[in-house]
């Protein structure tokens, strides 16, 4: 079954990383979407509301003024509050907090400014003629359910899940370089992206075919090395190596064994 076929089926996004590394996201329904819209165009009316009160005297001054201005304010703390949520919280407002959900690339990392921009200034016209009904068809008749802005941004909605991590991972047997504080705080220091893709790769590693597996390994070896600075010890393998890093990234015991904030979270979740 090709990536595509699967998608329309399940309602996933497949992402196979240059490592070999494959994440599977849940695409966010309608329904929910729609849901989290309502949450967030409450607090964008109650926004506005605020901003016109204190608008106030002008408005007095200017009742003929007063229209024009209320839909000028509206626009601007709707999209402010879009573009600046989902910039702030990588592609979550709070809306879609509550609701589980967040924007994220189509590459499956997260979005920035410039997407979130994309994204929020085309709602006019995913809004037409009322309650995003263009937007809603859009995103129906779409494969990875993007409504225009999505497809604009190059962005999707996805549905977070959390991967416990099994006890197991922690279970090195090298509890002396784990101790090591200098290994650690270079690891904590990796970019999200780089936590991801080790995360994913410790916890799924027994599902890769053997030669994809070496080839892995051997890639994250090298790539961890030059991060971190710090040469492998000779005696470990590229894969006992990645699960090392792999186990200082993984919380305390106590912590309730989540995976830490990052894309890693949203993979494999069928």
């Amino acid at each position: 079954m090709t990536p595509a076929s699967d998608t329309l089926l399940d309602g996933t996004h497949t992402v196979l990383t240059p490592e070999y590394v494959e994440f599977r996201f849940t695409l966010a329904g309608i329904y929910s979407r729609f849901i989290a819209w309502l949450l967030d165009a409450f607090i964008v009316a109650v926004g506005t509301m605020a901003v016109l009160i204190g608008l106030n005297l002008l408005m007095v001054a200017f009742p003929g003024f007063a229209s024009a201005l209320s839909i000028v304010v509206y626009f601007l703390v709707d999209w402010g509050y879009g573009i600046g949520l989902e910039t702030a919280w990588s592609g979550q407002t709070v809306g879609k907090r509550v609701m589980s959900l967040r924007v994220i690339q189509e590459s499956g990392v997260r979005i920035g400014f410039y997407h979130a921009a994309l994204r929020n200034l085309a709602r006019p016209v995913d809004r037409l003629p009322l309650l995003y009904l263009v937007g809603g068809i859009t995103a129906l008749a779409s494969r990875s359910h993007q409504r225009l802005g999505d497809m604009l941004a190059g962005t999707i909605v996805v549905r977070e899940r959390r991967l416990k991590v099994p006890s197991a991972l922690g279970a090195s047997g090298e509890e002396g370089l784990l101790a090591d504080p200098l290994f650690v705080s270079r690891v904590k220091k990796l970019s999200t992206e780089e936590r991801d893709v080790v995360l994913s790769a410790a916890l799924r590693r027994e599902e890769l075919r053997m030669e994809a597996r070496l080839q892995l390994f051997a890639a994250l070896g090298g790539r961890l090395q030059e991060a971190l600075a710090m040469e492998k010890p000779a005696h470990l393998s590229d894969e006992k190596w990645t699960l090392l890093v792999a186990a200082a990234l993984v919380p305390p015991q106590g912590s309730k064994g989540r995976l830490p904030r990052g894309r890693a979270r949203t993979s494999r979740s069928a």
